[in-house]
């Protein structure tokens, strides 16, 4: 069954198309690794193993022609609507409430032929950078189950990382699909907003998350990453963030045009020995295939990460005061923990609002001014690597680090609105996982992609023991 579960998608497609398994048979393999699983690691939301087999049934059914992701088994974040499962935000407000139709990146999937295993657990409101909820508890990381998957797209990378899923979709305002991979030691890829379209997400990608947010393919290898972006990307035409931006395949000597700027920390909160060794070596293997790869930094960064505060924190609280308010106490405490985040950082007026907007604008033009020689970035994904549930200060170098500080390295590419995938490449001292950051320039998903393969090429994912037995 390892075999089976663990293997790239590409290679699961392989053999559904050959007819060396049917779906049916993919199908059965991944459900008794959810039962087998899920029940210590609490990644899903929805899964009901009847469903999954029904849904089997039919793809062998199918004559062809059949789509690119044929009988390919897969999970959705439970924030992205899937018609007929729960898709309650990991709220008590919405608990029990049901999507009646796809989100448009899940019609897609399911017009490709992919087998949809069932959703995945996430913090409530999506607002935290771990995963936990009042309506189905926590989901535990599957290198230690005493430490965090990450957020918000934490049930996602678990389900991935242990083999419960071949691929599957998150989103991600601040880092949420790729700090779970980083935590977890699987690949991410959080797109140019609308490249994959949004539409169909709940909360709604709206205002400032039009810009901020996106959902994006999740896997163990980015080969698999590149497949789902291809198999799912495109322009909707009633979105109006999505652009009619034509797939693109750039070949190895268009990716190595490219030279790579990189740096191992911020020059403002340090990150952990083992973190900036990844970094490092993912340098040194871009060298060695070919690649400039030269020390820089964007002079912006902190100002975006201060107007990412602005936008995510401030305005994501405000966004949901009206559904909250005289409704406190049935919030789950990690989302209270944001309120009490956003309350701390003071109101925000009209006048302030408007000025971060005409800035963020003045500063994204400005970083991509600085990025004209270095148009790839590669930097770490986080400043440690998969925290203990609820903990949340660390040391580093006799530096004291807080939880959001300790994440910042994901939310620079938010405010910009920039592709950016996380590869895993190091390991630390306790054997946990360590990603590293490939970031482009707005539009520019397939050259991120493409150079995050080659990285991945060199390091790549490794099983979580549990996943083995």
């Amino acid at each position: 069954m390892n075999d089976v579960v663990l293997a790239p998608a590409a290679r699961l497609l392989e053999l559904a198309r050959t007819g060396q398994l049917s779906v049916t048979e993919l199908a059965e393999a991944h459900i008794r690794q959810i039962e087998r699983l899920n029940p210590e690691l609490n990644a899903f939301a929805d899964f009901d193993a009847e469903r999954v087999r029904a849904q089997a049934r039919r793809l062998d059914a199918m004559r062809e022609p059949r789509g690119p992701l044929h009988g390919l088994p897969v999970t959705v974040k439970s924030s992205i609507a899937t018609a007929g499962y729960r898709c309650e935000m990991g709220s008590l407000l919405h608990k029990g409430e049901t999507a009646n139709e796809d989100a448009v990146v899940v019609a897609r999937l399911r017009a490709a032929g992919a087998l949809i295993l069932g959703t995945t657990n996430c913090p409530e409101f999506l607002m935290a950078y771990e995963t936990a909820n009042r309506l189905y508890g926590r989901t535990r990381n599957p290198w230690d189950l005493e430490r965090s998957p990450g957020g918000s797209s934490g049930g996602e990378s678990a389900a991935i990382a242990a083999g419960m899923s071949a691929a599957g979709l998150g989103s991600d305002s601040g880092g949420s699909v790729r700090v779970p991979a980083h935590f977890t030691g699987i690949c991410s890829l959080k797109p140019t907003p609308g490249r994959i379209p949004g539409r169909g997400h709940l909360p709604p990608c709206v205002g400032p998350f039009a810009i901020l947010g996106a959902i994006g393919p999740m896997a163990r290898t980015m080969g698999d990453v590149a497949l789902l972006f291809r198999a799912l990307s495109g322009q909707d035409p009633l979105d109006p963030v999505s652009p009619p931006v034509a797939l693109r395949n750039p070949g190895p000597d268009e990716l190595r045009a490219r030279a790579i700027g990189y740096f191992e920390d911020d020059g403002l909160v340090p990150v952990t020995h083992e973190t900036r060794a990844a970094v490092n070596d993912a340098a040194q293997a871009l060298r060695e295939a070919g690649f400039r790869v030269e020390p820089f930094r964007p002079r912006t960064l902190e100002r975006l990460r201060k107007l990412w505060w602005t936008f995510f924190v401030q305005c994501g609280a405000m966004f949901y005061e009206p559904e909250i308010r005289g409704k406190q106490e049935r919030l789950s405490p990690i989302f209270k923990e944001f309120l009490s985040i956003a309350e701390a950082s003071g109101p925000i007026n009209a006048t302030d609002l408007l000025n971060a907007w005409a800035e963020l604008d003045v500063l994204r033009a400005r970083t991509l001014e600085e990025m004209r020689e270095f148009s790839v970035l590669l930097c770490p994904a986080a400043a440690i690597p998969a925290f203990r549930h609820d903990e949340r200060t660390w040391t580093i170098d006799g530096a004291s680090v807080n939880y959001l500080d300790a994440v910042r390295y994901t939310q620079w590419f938010n405010a910009l609105a920039c592709p950016a995938a996380v590869v895993p490449v190091g390991r630390s001292s306790e054997g946990l996982p360590i990603g590293v950051q490939i970031a482009a320039r707005p539009f520019e998903d397939e050259i991120a992609l493409g150079i995050a393969a080659v990285v991945d090429a060199a390091f790549g994912y490794r099983p979580p023991p549990m996943a083995l037995a």
